[in-house]
């Protein structure tokens, strides 16, 4: 069997080096062919020194320079390109099988679509493409026949869950609803008056995941789980109100699904990447992931409950989003993108995140969506809306 060459986008987050420490036990099945990075060059240079790409890809051409220069003079013969153009590029060429699509934001929108534009087995871990663009994106996998498999634990589990016709409708194929789980984060339990307090340490601080900041915070509001509904209906064809979230502390049970015949079917495992990510690689078939196997003596037990609607807004933001249609998704996730990082900088408390979503929602009209220029300056005019909120705070 010849090996497939995968571009990895976002290698230097926690999926990335998930995904190419799974390519690192499989080098009979898998192949580099193109690792991109944002900021952590150290990083990503030991990657290239391990995994030899045939291209490594950066922000900026000042980046790219430095880049290139330690790994010539290390003997590799990577070419090192930068910018948005050399990030589709490296998604769609022709010698690529397969895509990881970790890139955090909406700034791993457009590679992401370029792959799926060009057919290729995308593995998706950037929630954010579907959530602002999710009709354009799910009808360029129909048109193109890209092969799309979702990375999220949650969507992994539901994806392992649904019967392989899925795509025909889910009351065709007998499912009643999705059960999405979410961990609940660091302040499941704190008391709703000290919320305003927390820091982005406390914040970031995730009891049962490793992940990086941005994501941590998602997780702690829980729009991570906003997110999440908005990409599973999309996913599986689901309406919301086919999708319930439910708090499970332990992330043990990674999402379930609920036949009429009152069959729950559910995806256990330990909580880390590489299982999703190994189950995505060699789907259909099952590959070693280098995750320990999971010990239901030693999990003991399994916890769930309602999320708060108090502790958790930002689910009600994104469910008004999907209904709102059109624009307003990307609207929510720009303006949570500036929220969370304002958070990030100590620049407002925590529950001033959901403020400004909901800010963006009121003062922005969701348009219609036809083209992807449309989504791109939803997004701008969103960062734009929370950015004056942000100022006029001062």
């Amino acid at each position: 069997m010849s090996r497939q060459w995968i571009t990895v986008l976002g290698a230097t987050g926690s999926i990335g080096a998930s995904t190419l420490d799974v390519i690192a036990r499989h080098t009979d099945r898998y192949a580099v062919f193109a690792l991109s990075g944002h900021s952590r060059m150290d990083v990503l240079y030991q990657q290239c020194i391990s995994h030899q790409p045939v291209f490594a890809v950066v922000c900026d051409p000042a980046q790219a320079a430095g880049l290139q220069d330690r790994l010539t003079l290390a003997g590799l013969s990577t070419r090192v390109l930068h910018g948005p153009e050399a990030l589709a590029e490296v998604s769609s060429d022709q010698r690529v099988d397969v895509v990881m699509a970790a890139i955090v934001g909406a700034a791993g929108l457009a590679p992401t679509l370029a792959a799926v534009r060009a057919g290729k087995r995308v593995l998706l871990a950037n929630k954010e493409a579907l959530v602002m663009s999710g009709a354009l994106f799910m009808q360029a996998v129909r048109d193109s026949g890209a092969r799309l498999l979702p990375i999220d634990s949650e969507h992994n589990a539901i994806f392992q869950c649904m019967p392989v016709d899925y795509a025909s409708g889910l009351g065709k194929v007998g499912v009643r609803r999705i059960l999405l789980t979410a961990s609940g984060g660091p302040f499941r339990e704190m008391a709703l008056e000290e919320l305003a307090q927390v820091t982005p340490a406390q914040a970031c601080a995730h009891p049962n995941w490793s992940m990086g900041q941005k994501i941590s915070v998602d997780s702690a509001s829980m729009m991570n789980k906003g997110l999440e509904l908005i990409e599973a209906c999309w996913l599986f064809d689901a309406r919301p109100e086919q999708v319930e979230v439910v708090v499970h502390p332990q992330s043990v049970v990674h999402s379930l699904v609920d036949y009429v015949d009152g069959s729950v079917l559910a995806q256990l495992g330990n909580p880390d990447m590489r299982t999703p990510i190994a189950h995505a690689l060699a789907w259909p078939e099952r590959i070693d992931s280098g995750v320990s196997a999971l010990d239901l003596l030693l999990t003991a037990r399994l916890d769930f409950q309602a999320p708060d609607p108090q502790r958790f807004p930002c689910l009600e933001l994104a469910r008004r989003a999907f209904d709102a249609g059109g624009t307003a998704c990307a609207i929510l996730n720009a303006a949570n993108e500036i929220a969370v990082q304002a958070f990030l900088d100590q620049r407002i408390g925590f529950t001033d995140i959901p403020v400004i979503i909901e800010h963006a929602l009121d003062r922005l009209a969701p348009q219609p969506v036809t083209e992807l220029a449309q989504v791109l300056l939803a997004d701008r005019q969103a960062r734009e809306c929370a950015e004056q909120w942000l100022g006029n705070r001062r």
